[in-house]
C-alpha cells in the first residue's frame, strides 16, 4: 500500500525548480497588477533594458524582429503574422502580453508555448544577473528590474536558444518607453490609436499616437493600420523624422470583409478581399477565408498581409498559400471566441471604447440569438461609462461582476450603479441589473438563466475572461 505524504512532510520537501522560479518574478514589480500604472523614465528605462540584454550577451543580436504597436489589435495583429510566417516555413517566436491561462503563452515559438521546465530554467539562468542589478539599483537609490522587463528578456533567451528564424514582439504598454524598444526590428507595425490609458499616454489619441510611434526606428518601413486623420499626421511626421517609409491602411493597401451569418449556428467562416500597392508589387487576394469574426479581425488580417508583404520585398519567401492558409485556420483565445453555440456563449477581452463597439458590430452581424445576456467586468484605470454606454442596449439582462485576481478591479456595487445610471440615461428601464460579486457564480447564473437559443457574452477586462475561460470550457 502506497502511503500519501503527510502535511509536514510535504512542507519540508525543497520548493520545486518551477515553485523557485515562479516566485522570484511573481515578486518583481509588476504594473500590470498595479491599481495605478506609471509611464514614466523613472519607471521605464530602456537603459536599464538594454544593460540586462548586454549582460545576458545580447539575446536579440541578429535576430530579425517585426515589432507591434497600438491601442488594439496588435494582439491579433502579431499572432497573425506569426502565423503566416510559421505557415511559410519559418521557425518563428511570438512574445505577447498579458497571458490568459499561464504564463508559458507568452513566449511562443511555432504557436507553442515554452514549456513549463524549460521556462524556469531559463529564469534559473536570468537570475544572478538580475540579482547583481538589483543591488546596484538599490545602492543607487534607484528601481529594479520589473515583472514585464524580465518576461521580455526571457522571451528574448528563449527565441536564441530555439533558434527561431524571425520573432514577432507585441508591445505591452505605449511604445516609447516599453521593454520591448530596445530591439532593431526589420518591420514595424501600429495597428490602432484610439483613447486608452490616458493616464499614461496622454489625453488625446494625437497624443497617443506619439507615444505609439515612439517604436519607429530610422529607415525601418512603418506599416499602420485604419486611424483618425491627426494621429495619422502625427505617425506620418516622426516616420518621415526618421526616414521611415509609413505604409498606409486606405492609401496603399485595401480590404472589404463579408462576415459570416449566423455563426452561433453554424461554423460558417467571414472571407476578406485584399488589395495593395505596397511598391516594389501589387499584391491581389479574394476570398480569404477568415475565421476570426469582425470588420476589426479583417482589420487586422489586411495589416498582417501588408506586413508580409514587406518582409517580401526583403528577401522572406511568403507565398499566397501561406497566408490563405493562416487565416483559415487561426483563431486567438479570448477574442470573440465562441465556447459552445446553444446557447452561444462567447468571450471576448474587449477593454474600452473602441474594442466593444466591435465586439457590438460582430454580436450584430454574425449572431442571431435575440435575448442576450451580459457578464460584465471593468477595470478602473478604464474610460467604464464608455464601455458601459456602448454595451447596455446591445443585451436584456446585465450581470456585473468583479474580477478577483487583480487589485485593478472596478467594485462590483460601483459596476452595478454605473450600469443602472446609464439604463436611466437611454430609458431602457426594462432591463434587468444582477450584482455578481463573484466571478464563477456571475456565470453560473448566466448560464442558468439562459435559453439554448440565446447568448451570454463575458467581456469588458482581458482579467474576467482569464479568470473563466477555463471553467467556461470545462462546462462546454
Amino acid at each position: 500500500m502506497t502511503l500519501l505524504p503527510t502535511d509536514a512532510e510535504i512542507t519540508d520537501q525543497p520548493p520545486s525548480l518551477r515553485e523557485r522560479a515562479s516566485e522570484f518574478l511573481l515578486g518583481r514589480i509588476n504594473y500590470e497588477r498595479a491599481a495605478n500604472l506609471p509611464y514614466n523614465k523613472r519607471h521605464m528605462k530602456l537603459d536599464r533594458m538594454r544593460q540586462l540584454l548586454t549582460r545576458l550577451g545580447n539575446p536579440d543580436a541578429g535576430m530579425p524582429i517585426v515589432h507591434v504597436a497600438g491601442t488594439k489589435g496588435k494582439g491579433s495583429t502579431s499572432t497573425m503574422v506569426a502565423g503566416i510566417l510559421q505557415a511559410a516555413g519559418y521557425k518563428t517566436g511570438l512574445f505577447s502580453s498579458p497571458h490568459l491561462e499561464a504564463i508559458e503563452e507568452r513566449f511562443q515559438v511555432n504557436a507553442v508555448p515554452c514549456p513549463g521546465e524549460q521556462l524556469f530554467a531559463l529564469v534559473e539562468k536570468l537570475r544572478p544577473i538580475v540579482e547583481e542589478m538589483d543591488r546596484e539599483a538599490a545602492a543607487e537609490g534607484s528601481l529594479g528590474l520589473t515583472y514585464f522587463e524580465l518576461a521580455t528578456a526571457i522571451a528574448l533567451m528563449h527565441f536564441s536558444e530555439e533558434k527561431v528564424d524571425i520573432a514577432v514582439l507585441e508591445v505591452g504598454l505605449g511604445g516609447r518607453l516599453d521593454s520591448t524598444n530596445v530591439c532593431q526590428p526589420a518591420v514595424t507595425v501600429i495597428t490602432s490609436i484610439s483613447l486608452d490609458h490616458t493616464k499614461q499616454l496622454g489625453s488625446t489619441v494625437e497624443e497617443i499616437a506619439a507615444e505609439k510611434a515612439g517604436i519607429i526606428k530610422p529607415g525601418v518601413p512603418v506599416l499602420c493600420g485604419p486611424m483618425e486623420p491627426g494621429p495619422r499626421q502625427v505617425i506620418a511626421e516622426i516616420a518621415r523624422q526618421h526616414g521611415s517609409r509609413m505604409i498606409e491602411a486606405g492609401r496603399d493597401f485595401q480590404f472589404t470583409y463579408h462576415p459570416p451569418y449566423k455563426f452561433d449556428k453554424h461554423d460558417r467562416l467571414g472571407s476578406l478581399d485584399f488589395e495593395g500597392d505596397l511598391g516594389s508589387e501589387d499584391v491581389s487576394l479574394t476570398d480569404i477565408p477568415l475565421r476570426m469574426l469582425g470588420t476589426h479581425q479583417a482589420a487586422n488580417a489586411a495589416l498582417a498581409i501588408a506586413t508580409v508583404a514587406q518582409l517580401r520585398k526583403q528577401g522572406w519567401r511568403i507565398s499566397s498559400d501561406a497566408i490563405c492558409q493562416t487565416f483559415t485556420e487561426l483563431t486567438l483565445p479570448g477574442r470573440i471566441e465562441l465556447i459552445r453555440r446553444r446557447p452561444a456563449v462567447v468571450l471576448d477581452v474587449a477593454h474600452n471604447v473602441a474594442a466593444v463597439e466591435a465586439l457590438v458590430e460582430v454580436l450584430a452581424t454574425s449572431f442571431s440569438c435575440t435575448h442576450r445576456t451580459l457578464v460584465l467586468a471593468a477595470t478602473r484605470d478604464k474610460d467604464v461609462s464608455g464601455i458601459v454606454r456602448v454595451l447596455v442596449p446591445h443585451f436584456d439582462r446585465v450581470i456585473v461582476t468583479q474580477y478577483q485576481d487583480n487589485p485593478r478591479a472596478v467594485a462590483t456595487e460601483k459596476l452595478g450603479k454605473i450600469v443602472q445610471a446609464e439604463l436611466v440615461r437611454q430609458k431602457l428601464v426594462d432591463r434587468t441589473v444582477i450584482e455578481c460579486p463573484m466571478p464563477v457564480d456571475a456565470w453560473q447564473l448566466a448560464r442558468k438563466g439562459a435559453r439554448v437559443d440565446q447568448l451570454v457574452c463575458i467581456t469588458g477586462s482581458f482579467f474576467v475572461v482569464a479568470e473563466l475561460r477555463s471553467v467556461l470550457r470545462a462546462d462546454a
